[in-house]
C-alpha cells in the first residue's frame, strides 16, 4: 500500500498528490510515468511523474478528474493509501546539452511539462515557459513555473488571463521575433503538439513531444500505445513517452486515440487547438 502524504487541489478538477514511494522517488526522472490503480477492482492508469522529493521517500501526481479511476483517487484524502503505484515506466527526458529552450503545456498539458522545465533550468539552461488554459479559472502551476523558468507567458483561449490566443501564437510571435531556441518541448492535446511541429520545423528546431495513446500495461506487452514513429511501429510505454515531433504521424496518433470515442462519451466535444491547427495548416500552405 501507499501513503498519500500531502493532497492540493489546483482546481475544480485538476488535484496534486504526494504518494510515498521511495524506490520510485529515488530512480524517476522528467518524462517518465507510474502506473496507479486506487483498489483491486480498479483501473490501471499511467500518469506523469511530476516531481520527486528522494530525502522523503515521495513521488507527486498531478492528474484530472476525467473517469472513474481519477474520480476515485480524487476522493482520498492525506493519510489514506491506493493500493498500487508501479515505476518509473518510460524513458527519462532528454535534456542535456541545450543552452535555451522553451517548454510548452496546454491545459492539464502543463502538469506533464513542469518537470522537464524544471530539469532544464536545474541544469543552467535558459527555459521560456508558454502555457495555455481555456480560462483563468483553470490556470494551474503559475507560481511552480516562475521557480523554473526565466520567462513565463501565460495565454487564454479567452483573454481571461495572461494574453488573449493559443500557446502556438505566442511561440509564433517569439520565433518571429528571432528568439533563439535549440530545444522545444511541447506537450497537450495532440492538435497542439502537432500545430508546434508546423512551427519548429521549417526552422530545424529540435521538438520534443510526449505521446499520449491509448495504455494498459506500462510494459510494452499489450500493444495498445503503438504509435507510429518515422514510418516505424514503436511503444508509447517503453520507447517513449516522448519523441521527436519531426518523426511523429500526427494523423495515425488521432486515430488511434478515438478508437473508443463512444465509450468516453466525447461526442459533443470540440478541441480549440484542433482548429488553431488546421487554421496553422492553411496559413503555411500560402
Amino acid at each position: 500500500m501507499y501513503k498519500i502524504v500531502r493532497k492540493q487541489v489546483l482546481n475544480d478538477n485538476v488535484t496534486r498528490m504526494s504518494i510515498v514511494a521511495p524506490l520510485v522517488a529515488n530512480k524517476g526522472k522528467a518524462g517518465q510515468f507510474i502506473i496507479f490503480r486506487v483498489d483491486e477492482f480498479g483501473e490501471r492508469v499511467p500518469l506523469t511523474i511530476a516531481g520527486t522529493n528522494k530525502e522523503e521517500g515521495t513521488v507527486d501526481i498531478i492528474f484530472q478528474t476525467v473517469g472513474k479511476a481519477t474520480r476515485l483517487l480524487s476522493t482520498k484524502e492525506e493519510g489514506d493509501e491506493i493500493l498500487d503505484f508501479v515505476g518509473p515506466l518510460g524513458k527519462p527526458s532528454a535534456l542535456e546539452g541545450y543552452k535555451k529552450a522553451c517548454v510548452i503545456g496546454g491545459g492539464v498539458g502543463t502538469a506533464i511539462a513542469y518537470p522537464s522545465a524544471v530539469a532544464l533550468h536545474e541544469q543552467g539552461t535558459e527555459v521560456d515557459v508558454i502555457v495555455g488554459f481555456r480560462n483563468k479559472d483553470i490556470v494551474i502551476l503559475e507560481d511552480d513555473f516562475k521557480k523554473a523558468s526565466d520567462n513565463l507567458y501565460m495565454m487564454t483561449d479567452d483573454g481571461s488571463y495572461g494574453e488573449h490566443g493559443f500557446v502556438t501564437k505566442k511561440l509564433e510571435d517569439l520565433l518571429e521575433a528571432g528568439v533563439d531556441y535549440d530545444l522545444v518541448i511541447a506537450i497537450g492535446p495532440v492538435p497542439m503538439m502537432r500545430a508546434v511541429v508546423q512551427l519548429t520545423k521549417p526552422k530545424g528546431i529540435k521538438t520534443l513531444v510526449s505521446l499520449n495513446p491509448i495504455m494498459v500495461d506500462g510494459t510494452g506487452m499489450c500493444g495498445g500505445c503503438r504509435v507510429s514513429i518515422a514510418g516505424k511501429s514503436k511503444f508509447a510505454c517503453v520507447d517513449g513517452p516522448e519523441f521527436d515531433g519531426f518523426d511523429v504521424d500526427f494523423d495515425d496518433l488521432m486515430r488511434r486515440n478515438r478508437s473508443y470515442i463512444e465509450e468516453e462519451k466525447e461526442r459533443d466535444h470540440a478541441c480549440n487547438m484542433e482548429l488553431a491547427a488546421l487554421e496553422l495548416s492553411k496559413k503555411q500552405a500560402k
